[in-house]
């Protein structure tokens, strides 16, 4: 096994770790090859967490994730035929993409390139900064081969953003939003050519070549990264958020709530924690009027799902707090009862309007103490009370074992209580 397969695997959860078997074996049957790409590779390698993984393949890249879907049982969320790219959902949380190795030509700023195909080498030298231009064969004679052809590797160590070619900002203006996010998110810097190159895209203001949609893209991308209200206010300070609405811009940007919202997601949310996103969108728009708002989300292109869960989630929240203040929260049995069932978004949101600090203590808890515990109550000690997996009476069996765990006193405790001593 090669040193990168190894760290690789070192960094992938169970999920991701069975989604890359898997399109292994499916490019292996088509005949076609596969390589991991883009933002895992750039996680990988500066040590941090893989939240997506992006897959390139020479052909069939829409074919090859239905079957990737079919195979896992996850679900095709969006798909572009033009550019011949699919992102999945699947099991266990995974996000990945999988697309076609390809050359892209622009005749004008944020157009409809002309797309074909091309060597992986090909591939990942198109693509906009060095750091996100290093592929992974996945491949059965080459596989754990690194190919980097732009050097990123180099600008990883030295922590800096480098544009893979002029152009990239006038071929595709979004990737403007990208050089921000990289930059306060990662804490890396660009270098003084790719500064120049930022700078003087905004001045031929090729931001306005960017949809609306795509921008909103971009910022909910943003949405869990650290430094998230100065890399939104750097955008205002460009004029790049006016294009989802020009109410957002100035001191309508609720930036004290999204420094608030970015603390206590890093402080109490478990690492590699999915979800909030609707939260954010809440306290991102909290500043805006209901019609102004109702504006901006149209560039989010919110699935109904998503729009009707947003629309509800304020009054579930506060149910929730409600809940939480209730002097049967004592028992921790109880607090795991509310809140395993409960949305990240539920909970962030809980936590950025509640003033009571039983609510806070209780909700940080759960988090680092109950949830584990109750992790610990495995599928067999569950099946040791009689009880048959995927029944009524299988869950709440699990429920009662977890009940006991949790209120059990510790063992210094009940020594403590013990009479005469």
């Amino acid at each position: 096994m090669s040193d990168f397969l190894f760290v690789l695997e070192n960094h992938l959860n169970t999920g991701q770790n069975g989604t890359i078997a898997a399109i292994q074996a499916i490019a292996t049957e088509a005949g076609t090859g596969v390589w991991l790409t883009g933002g895992a590779m750039r996680d990988m390698l500066r040590g941090a967490q893989i939240r997506d993984l992006d897959f390139t393949v020479e052909r069939d890249a829409q074919k090859i994730a239905k079957a990737l879907a079919a195979k896992l049982e996850g679900r095709i969320v969006l798909e572009d035929h033009h550019k011949r790219w699919s992102e999945l959902v699947l099991p266990g949380d995974v996000r990945a993409s999988v697309s076609n190795a390809r050359t892209e030509k622009y005749a004008k700023p944020g157009g409809k390139p002309t797309v074909e195909p091309a060597t992986i080498h090909e591939d990942l030298q198109r693509r906009d900064f060095t750091i996100n231009a290093i592929g992974l064969s996945l491949n059965r004679g080459s596989k754990g081969l690194l190919i980097d052809p732009t050097n990123g590797q180099a600008d990883l160590l030295n922590r800096e953003l480098r544009a893979t070619n002029p152009y990239i900002y006038y071929d595709d203006p979004a990737r403007l939003f990208r050089m921000v996010r990289f930059r306060h998110a990662f804490g890396f810097q660009p270098t003084q050519r790719a500064q120049l190159q930022f700078e003087n895209a905004i001045l031929e203001h090729v931001q306005k070549h960017v949809p609306a949609n795509v921008i909103a893209k971009e910022i909910l991308a943003m949405a869990l990264d650290p430094s998230l209200a100065p890399m939104l206010e750097e955008l205002d300070s460009h004029g790049l958020l006016a294009a989802i609405s020009k109410s957002l811009a100035g001191p309508a940007l609720n930036v004290a709530g999204l420094d608030r919202f970015e603390k206590l997601f890093q402080s109490v949310m478990p690492p590699g924690t999915t979800g909030g996103t609707l939260a954010f969108l809440l306290t991102l728009l909290e500043k805006l009027s209901a019609k102004d708002r109702a504006e901006a989300l149209l560039a989010f292109e919110l699935s109904a799902a998503d729009a009707a869960e947003l629309k509800k989630l304020d009054v579930q929240a506060k149910k929730l707090d409600a809940e939480l203040k209730t002097p049967r929260m004592s028992r921790p049995s109880n607090i795991w009862e509310v809140l395993h069932g409960a949305s990240v978004d539920e909970v962030m949101t809980v936590l950025m309007h509640s003033t009571t600090r039983s609510v806070q203590d209780r909700i940080r808890a759960w988090f680092e103490k109950y949830q584990p515990m109750a992790q610990e109550v495995t599928d067999e000690d569950v099946e040791a009370t009689g009880a048959k997996p995927g029944t009524p009476k299988f869950e709440k069996a699990r429920a009662s074992l977890i009940a006991a765990k949790l209120n059990a006193k510790p063992k210094k405790e009940e020594e403590a209580e013990a009479p005469g001593e």
